[in-house]
């Protein structure tokens, strides 16, 4: 370890020729745009110019082979269109590597990559949050063996911003535009703008990853990323866990009393959530989650009093006027025992109530709160990077009967500690978990 700061702080000195050197790469930049005062450069196309997506198999053929032959670690992205489509699909599915160059692949027609995931699969792969992405790559048959993640990596080294354009800007000196990250990327043909953007997502990944690495190795923290991409490795392609009740986090519940109400939200959810899936619409764009609370708040019985509420005014909500007034009337047919109830809480309770349900707990959790930031600000890093909230909520709650560095460090690693995290947490974290005389 050292006392020098990180990299984002030694950014301009790093291009002044005072740290680590990364040469200048043969971007194409905005013509106009002649950096002063070595400010950065705009990003406006690749460097190989702007590729036309793959949808033939002969045309995919032809990149698994491109991307045979190439070498060195693999940069990836892919395009959902969380905002529009039920589905957390990627509808587009960027690749760069040396010796293959940049390809875009429309996977509709191509749902099937298998050919080129056995081709890559024994190099490095290169991602930007990858846990993001690597669900909708499993699906296309893309899973990787090894991985660099740069935002991950940006986090470790302690960066304070980690977004993709911030550290493109900071490390190499270029700026990326990201005004098409929330578009329809499901629709069809695909803008020239679009396309350009998404290659340029690639066009620096590799260069940023060697920066990463450095600093992460100028900081004595390559081990802890090698367990932290290698967790992802395991973990990363699982999709998110299907919550038991998942109405219950239609914004703007809270406002709701009784479980009469909470019922009429709970039938309004699930009908929306049938006809969002058949349609692979994203469910707010079928009916908000504002329309579905007002209704479960005013109950309305007729179709008028029904379109005069906050977000029942357009044409394809109106249309299901019927639909809507269905599934209020199942939640006032409800006999009294199938109303629901409030869900028995795994875990320890929200820590504003330890207090006053446990005293003795909520000293422990204050400890060890106390003993995770100075620990994270000491090796700058984000304390949600240093160990998850939750881990040390449920060690507070219910710690091990005998309270050993052992003991403890088993408990972490039962909720998916990594051992660098172990090794800094555990000799500080016993201590605070034991009776205040």
């Amino acid at each position: 370890m050292t006392d020098e700061p990180p990299l984002r702080r030694r950014a301009a000195e790093s291009r002044a020729g005072n740290g680590p050197q990364h040469p200048s790469p043969p971007i194409e930049a905005a013509t106009d745009s002649t950096p002063t005062s070595g400010g950065p450069v705009p990003l406006t196309a690749p460097r190989d110019g702007t590729p036309e997506p793959v949808a033939t198999p002969d045309a995919l053929a032809d990149v698994v082979a491109r991307f045979a032959a190439g070498t060195g670690p693999v940069a990836l992205d892919a395009e959902r269109a969380s905002g529009y489509r039920y589905s957390q699909r990627a509808y587009l599915v960027q690749l760069r590597r040396a010796g293959a160059g940049t390809v875009l692949i429309d996977p509709l027609p191509l749902p099937d990559l298998g050919g080129l995931d056995a081709v890559i699969g024994e190099a490095e792969w290169v991602l930007h949050a990858a846990s993001q992405d690597l669900p909708c790559l499993a699906e296309l048959g893309l899973r990787p063996r090894r991985l660099f993640d740069t935002e991950l990596a940006a986090r470790l080294a302690g960066f304070e911003r980690v977004g993709l354009a911030a550290l493109t800007e900071q490390l190499l000196g270029f700026t990326l535009e990201k005004h098409h990250s929330a578009a329809d990327w499901s629709s069809r043909p695909l803008p020239e703008s679009w396309l350009t953007y998404a290659a340029l997502d690639v066009e620096l990944l590799t260069e940023l990853r060697d920066a990463l690495d450095a600093e992460l190795h100028r900081q004595g923290k390559s081990q802890w990323a090698a367990e932290e991409f290698a967790a992802l490795v395991r973990s990363g392609a699982r999709p998110p866990r299907v919550r038991a009740e998942p109405w219950r986090r239609t914004s703007g519940i809270h406002r709701l009393r009784g479980a009469r109400a909470q019922a009429r939200v709970r039938s309004l959810w699930y009908a929306r959530d049938q006809i969002a899936a058949r349609r692979d619409a994203a469910p707010g764009r079928v009916l908000p989650d504002s329309a579905i609370v007002a209704a479960a708040e005013l109950d309305p019985k007729d179709e008028q009093t029904l379109l005069t509420l906050p977000g029942f005014g357009g044409r394809s909500v109106r249309r299901l006027a019927r639909t809507w007034l269905s599934a209020l009337d199942d939640a006032r047919r409800l006999p009294d025992e199938e109303l629901p109830v409030n869900p028995t809480v795994e875990g320890p309770p929200p820590p504003h109530r330890w207090a006053e349900r446990d005293p003795v707990a909520a000293g422990r959790l204050a400890r060890c709160r106390e003993v995770v930031v100075r620990i994270a600000g000491e090796h700058t890093l984000p304390p949600e990077n240093l160990i998850t909230p939750d881990s040390v909520r449920r060690l507070a709650w219910q710690p091990p009967e005998e309270i050993t560095e052992q003991t403890v460090a088993e408990v972490l690693r039962g909720f998916g500690a990594r051992e660098w995290q172990l090794t800094l947490l555990v000799p500080t974290l016993t201590p605070a978990l034991l009776p205040v005389p």
